[in-house]
């Protein structure tokens, strides 16, 4: 089983969270990605965009923040945060 946990901040409080579980046979990029796009999907908000910092974090411990500059749009929120929790 393969989960993450996504969390919307602002001002140092969750204002909303869900966790996207996935247990089919893909590889664990396509199920970042896929999991991304239904947390987003969810939330009501624009798909991120994946900059090189929010890469090497994810990479280096299985969490990434996608801040301000990670979206076209103005967020109403400080960050996006997706974390690891099972694979």
């Amino acid at each position: 089983m393969f989960r993450i946990w996504y969390k919307l901040i602002k001002d140092n409080h969750m204002l909303r969270d869900i966790v996207i579980e996935d247990d089919s046979d893909k590889t664990r990029t396509h199920k970042v990605f896929d999991s991304l796009t239904e947390a987003c999907y969810k939330f009501d908000i624009q798909k991120p965009i994946w900059l090189d910092v929010t890469v090497s974090d994810f990479k280096r411990f299985s969490k990434a923040r996608f801040m301000q500059d990670a979206f076209i749009e103005t967020i109403d929120f400080d960050y996006l945060e997706m974390e690891v929790i099972e694979e």
